[in-house]
């Protein structure tokens, strides 16, 4: 008999009641397991004593705010999935959660089924990488640029690179294809696990906080190149 693998767990930190209980029930009928937090204390407190499947916080929340709890998070060693849901929808916050280590960034009032895309993509995204990692190294080693997904470690001539979960998802996929040509939408859904209009503008912030830790002279680049009117290639 196939064993039935376990339930993914997550981790709903969410002041508002009506959106918590909106999304419980449409995660739960997902097969996924859900505890839901009504503040960030408890939130906080809840994620530092579990090892969660994914997480889903609130900016805004009592005791301690989403970006705390994201950063907490992010300075332990076990890697989580965050989406940050908000109702601060401007691209300076979309960029400060990410920045901070949020994988996704959905602002209120979002699509439901949108909200669920997320979560199974990155779903996908971790377990495929687990399941690669059963098989085959999974380090590369390109050049001067040295990459470990599962500890999510990067260096470039052995100076490590701080770099927030997308930033390194991003480097490690043009890694893997050095030389060749992605355009933006490419990286969407190759790199973030969906496509959707609008959100282009995210691959070229990622793209110019990479460059900026991996070049000598951001302006000139050198390693991560744009390709003009195709899209950006890894040239090591």
């Amino acid at each position: 008999m196939q064993a039935v693998p376990p339930q993914k767990q997550i981790l709903l930190v969410e002041d508002d009641p009506d959106i918590a209980n909106v999304l419980c029930l449409h995660l739960r009928d997902e097969g996924y397991a859900v505890v839901h937090a009504l503040d960030g204390v408890n939130g906080a407190r809840l994620a530092s004593l579990h090892q969660w499947d994914a997480l889903v916080l609130d900016l805004t929340l009592p005791g301690v705010d989403g970006l705390e709890i994201c950063r907490q998070v992010r300075a332990s060693s076990h890697y989580t999935p965050i989406v940050i849901i908000s109702a601060k929808s401007s691209e300076v916050h979309r960029v400060l959660g990410l920045e901070v280590g949020a994988d996704d960034y959905l602002p209120k009032p979002f699509s439901v089924l949108e909200f669920l895309a997320r979560i199974k993509a990155l779903m996908r995204r971790v377990d495929a990488l687990k399941q690669s990692a059963q098989v085959k190294p999974l380090t590369l080693q390109l050049g001067p640029l040295h990459l470990d997904p599962l500890s999510r470690l990067a260096k470039l001539n052995e100076q490590v690179l701080d770099l927030p979960p997308r930033e390194f998802d991003l480097l490690h996929f043009f890694a893997q294809h050095p030389g060749q040509v992605f355009s933006r939408i490419e990286l969407l859904n190759r790199v973030w696990g969906y496509q959707h209009d609008g959100y282009e503008h995210t691959v070229n912030t990622h793209i110019n906080r990479l460059r900026a830790k991996l070049e000598t002279n951001p302006a000139r680049p050198e390693r991560l190149l744009t390709v003009w009117g195709v899209g950006y290639k890894l040239n090591l």
